[in-house]
């Protein structure tokens, strides 16, 4: 499964909010060079990447200098409007400096679901992917509300996945990947290299949210893998923090 996913030729990697915006610190433009510079790296090896990533609400909330997550809908969309211009242009930017183009894609669920633009956001996906443009995704926390949402960006990924036949997903986290149990209280849980995404026992060893700023956990980690198994995709989820070799 190693050789296949170091092999693939189109890849959809995923970056959660917790990364995006150095746990809810602000946006982590260090981590965005970084990442902007590995995927440049990869597009000269031929490969084809689109970015899912989260952290407008995030980085709206902090821009707004609100403490704490609101809970109400309509506070949290305007958080997404604030921190999704703030977002696109830092990744604008880490891109221009390796000399790669990008362009924004938001996505809800209606947009998957429905069968003619599901094949219109397919298409433009392709066109972009021709263009040599890295597609920048995540969901349109604007309009959305919690009864049509994806429910995390893990999510998001693995249909993106689906959406253009990618042969790989790979999700960055806080955490190295998935231990036998949470790590951060169970200091003897073990690092698992590899398996297959249909085994439910790690489901059980996922644990909770990762933080209190990204909605997900590795249990939805865990489900996007196997939503991507189903549609041919081989999944990795690795620490988005480790040093650019």
């Amino acid at each position: 499964m190693r050789n296949r996913i170091k092999n693939a030729r189109r890849l959809v990697v995923k970056v959660g909010s917790a990364l995006v915006t150095n746990n809810g610190a602000g946006l982590d433009k260090a981590a965005l060079a970084d990442w902007a510079r590995q995927i440049a790296a990869l597009r000269a090896e031929g490969r084809e990447i689109l970015l899912v990533s989260s952290g407008s609400i995030a980085a709206g909330i902090q821009r707004l200098g609100w403490i704490k997550r609101p809970h109400e809908i309509h506070k949290l969309q305007a958080a997404a409007a604030v921190g999704q211009m703030r977002l696109v242009e830092a990744y604008e930017k880490a891109f221009a400096a390796e000399g790669l183009q990008t362009a924004q894609i938001l996505l809800t669920h209606e947009d998957l679901s429905d069968r003619t633009r599901y094949l219109n956001g397919r298409s433009t996906l392709h066109t972009l992917l021709e263009l040599g443009v890295v597609p920048i995704i995540n969901e349109n926390d604007t309009v959305v509300t919690d009864e049509i949402k994806f429910g995390d960006n893990d999510t998001l990924g693995a249909l993106v996945a689906n959406l253009v036949e990618a042969e790989a997903l790979i999700i960055l986290t806080d955490q190295q990947g998935l231990y036998t149990a949470d790590p951060r209280s169970k200091p003897d849980a073990t690092l698992i290299s590899e398996g297959r995404a249909e085994d439910r026992r790690y489901e059980a060893m996922a644990g909770g949210a990762g933080s209190g700023i990204s909605k997900g956990g590795m249990i939805t980690k865990i489900r996007a893998a196997q939503r991507a198994a189903r549609s041919g995709a081989h999944t990795c989820i690795a620490s988005g923090r480790e040093p650019d070799p």
